[in-house]
Parts: structure tokens; C-alpha cells; sequence
């Protein structure tokens, strides 16, 4: 029995089995929405050995490794736990997701694919003028005091500054729309990375007794060692002082927190009379309109997936993984519900949107509606 059952589903995958057989399998699955004792005839061994091998089939034919998307699976049954692998549509996974008639089935319509974000960013010079940084061309773009503002590679802006320093003190402005990242080298050496929907503000060249600019958003810092002229990044009235070191601040004005996290070296995080030196692998969260700094040790390479070109949720809630793809992908999100199912795993940036929305529903935590640039959070 369990052989021929496995030679059933096998087929079926392959697109070898008969109306019949293909039936047979639909109407198995649906079943599992009415009747809690339709596995009660299978074995463990049985089920066991069935899932593996859906999920092995399904990987292969979607030309993924169980590594690329890791989505944990609670309190499902051993079927649907194989279905939930499921990242890309083919006409074998197809029917593996097909809904119980008796549920509302979430609705895509036809649309030109949402694609990504990208190396998009919109540089804003002293005088006012603008370059959009994307649509230029690569070489030297102009020049601010003695600075040569040069486009090094698709998303990396390269600030040159020459030995002469000017006695005006000029700034410039680079922001990321929703969809774009941007990378930029600033005048001292020290390299910033934007995530989505930020913005930086810093002077043309370094002469004083510090480096200072002005983030809002997201961005990754590796700041030039430079003792006798410390690095200052001002956010919200929150100061985050270094020396040399690689750190990651998050302080978007639509989230709560604004959080400061330490890759390497030692940086102190100070607002108004408080004032916190955080070591490696911690984070500093300021709540806002509160004064006080609240320092936990975290994951680093969680907090700094978005520069390494991944989405990564560690039991967050739906709003809070939709925020990250609707500065991404530039959506709209809409709540018809809010579901309550937390959210683990992690996912490239790179994937296609219908992809993503499909793998949040495979946990079966979440269901969306997709009209245009429009995603509705279903209940």
C-alpha cells in the first residue's frame, strides 16, 4: 500500500497520472479541511516518506536548495507541511496549493510583475540642483569645493577629496526612494550603505575636529579610523559617536524604535543626559518619545541581512514584515485583517514579489489580494 500510494503522488508530480489518479489525489487533500481522521489509515512511516518525497521533487523542479527560504512550520499536517516548500508556481505544485472549495481563495490579477528594488538614489548638491544617481553615467559627475564626486560602479558614489580644503563648509544630500539602495564613499574614506526610503546628509569635506552627518531611515556604516576627529551620526536628536568601527543604524520615522546595532569596535549612543557605550553584538533601542536607552545583545547578521541582500524575520508580526516589503518593492499595504501568525525565515531581495507574498502564505499565516502596486493583508 505505501508503495503504490508513493508511486500515486509521484506521478501526479510528474505529470504521468491519469484523470482518475490526478482526482484521487485533489480530492485527498481537500479532505483534510472536513475530516481530522482521513490520515488515521497511514502510517507514520507512510507519511513520513511522502512528504520527503513531495518536498524533494518540489525543490528540484523549483531549482531551490531547503536552504534558500527557511520557513518554520507549526501545528500543520504532515501534507500541507510539504506543500509549504512550495516557492515557485509550476503545474506540479499547482494543485499542492489548491484551497478547500469552502474557503475564499485570495485572488492575483494579471499585472506586470513587480520586480525588486535597485541602485536608485538622488543626489542633492549644495546649491540645490539634483542628480538622479541611477540615470547617470559612470566617471565624474562635478564637483563640490575640492571634492570630485565621482559614480564608481552602479550603486557606489565615491566623495574624493583633494588635500586643499575650502573655508566654506558645503553639504550634500544623497536619498533612496522606496525600491532603491545606494552606496556612498564619503570624503574621509568611511562608507555608507542606504537601505530603502533614507537619506543622509554630510559636508563635502572633513576638516574640523569631527565627522558629522545626518541619517534618517536605514544605513550601514564602516567608518575610517581617525582618532583626532571622531565620527558623529546625528538621528532624531540621538547621537551615535565612533572612532572606527562598523555599525548599523535603523531609525525609519514611521517605526517605533530607532535602534543602533555594533558589528566591530565600540561606539557610544547618546540622548540628551544619557549615554550608552555599546560592545560588539549589542543593539541600543530608543524608544520614541521616551528618554531612555535600552541595550540587548542581538544577532547581528539578522540586523544587517537588508546590505546583504536578504529579508530576515525572527517572530515578527505581519505589519512589521510588510513594512520591510513596501519600502522594497514600493507598495501599498491595506489591512482587511490582522493576522496573528508570527513570521521566521529569511528571503532574498531579489526575489520576485508574487514569490514572497506566496511563501508567507504557504506558513499559513497570512493571505494577500494583489491589484497593481496595491496589497491587501487578508484576514
Amino acid at each position: 500500500m505505501k508503495k503504490s500510494f508513493i508511486n500515486l503522488i509521484r506521478n501526479y508530480l510528474s505529470g504521468q497520472s491519469t484523470e482518475k489518479e490526478k482526482q484521487f489525489v485533489e480530492e485527498y487533500y481537500d479532505a483534510f479541511d472536513d475530516r481530522a481522521d482521513v490520515l488515521a489509515e497511514r502510517s507514520i512511516e507512510e507519511k513520513n516518506a511522502l512528504a520527503d518525497q513531495m518536498k524533494q521533487r518540489i525543490f528540484q523542479k523549483a531549482g531551490l536548495t531547503t536552504a534558500t527560504v527557511i520557513i518554520p512550520v507549526y501545528r500543520r499536517t504532515w501534507f500541507k507541511a510539504a506543500s509549504v516548500v512550495v516557492l515557485l508556481g509550476t503545474a506540479a505544485t499547482f494543485y499542492l496549493l489548491k484551497p478547500s472549495a469552502k474557503k475564499e481563495t485570495p485572488v492575483i490579477a494579471k499585472q506586470t510583475p513587480i520586480v525588486p528594488g535597485g541602485k536608485k538614489a538622488i543626489l542633492t548638491l549644495a546649491d540645490g540642483s539634483s542628480i538622479t544617481l541611477d540615470d547617470a553615467q559612470k566617471g565624474k559627475l562635478t564637483m563640490q569645493g575640492h571634492t570630485n564626486i565621482v559614480k564608481q560602479d552602479e550603486g557606489e558614489l565615491v566623495y574624493d577629496q583633494q588635500t586643499t580644503t575650502s573655508s566654506i563648509t558645503l553639504y550634500n544630500t544623497i536619498r533612496t526612494p522606496r525600491g532603491g539602495e545606494y552606496q556612498v564613499v564619503l570624503p574621509d574614506g568611511s562608507k555608507v550603505w542606504l537601505n530603502a526610503a533614507s537619506s543622509l546628509r554630510f559636508p563635502t569635506e572633513f576638516s574640523g575636529k569631527e565627522r558629522r552627518v545626518e541619517l534618517t531611515g536605514e544605513a550601514y556604516f564602516e567608518v575610517a579610523k581617525n582618532k583626532l576627529s571622531p565620527f558623529i551620526a546625528t538621528v532624531n536628536g540621538m547621537e551615535v559617536t565612533v572612532l572606527g568601527t562598523h555599525f548599523n543604524i535603523k531609525a525609519y520615522e514611521d517605526e517605533a524604535n530607532i535602534r543602533t546595532t555594533l558589528l566591530e569596535g565600540a561606539v557610544r549612543v547618546t540622548l540628551q543626559e544619557q549615554s550608552v557605550v555599546l560592545a560588539p553584538g549589542q543593539q541600543a533601542a530608543v524608544l520614541s518619545g521616551n528618554k531612555n536607552i535600552k541595550v540587548r545583545q542581538v544577532d547581528v547578521e539578522e540586523q544587517v541581512a537588508w546590505k546583504n541582500g536578504y529579508f530576515h524575520f525572527s517572530g515578527e508580526k505581519i505589519a512589521v514584515v510588510m513594512k520591510q516589503l513596501e519600502r522594497w518593492y514600493d507598495l501599498d499595504i491595506v489591512y482587511e485583517g490582522q493576522p496573528t501568525h508570527h513570521f521566521t525565515g529569511t528571503i532574498s531581495r531579489n526575489a520576485d514579489i508574487t514569490k514572497v507574498l506566496k511563501t508567507l502564505e504557504m506558513t499559513g499565516g497570512a493571505r494577500f489580494r494583489t491589484e497593481g502596486r496595491k496589497i491587501t493583508v487578508l484576514p
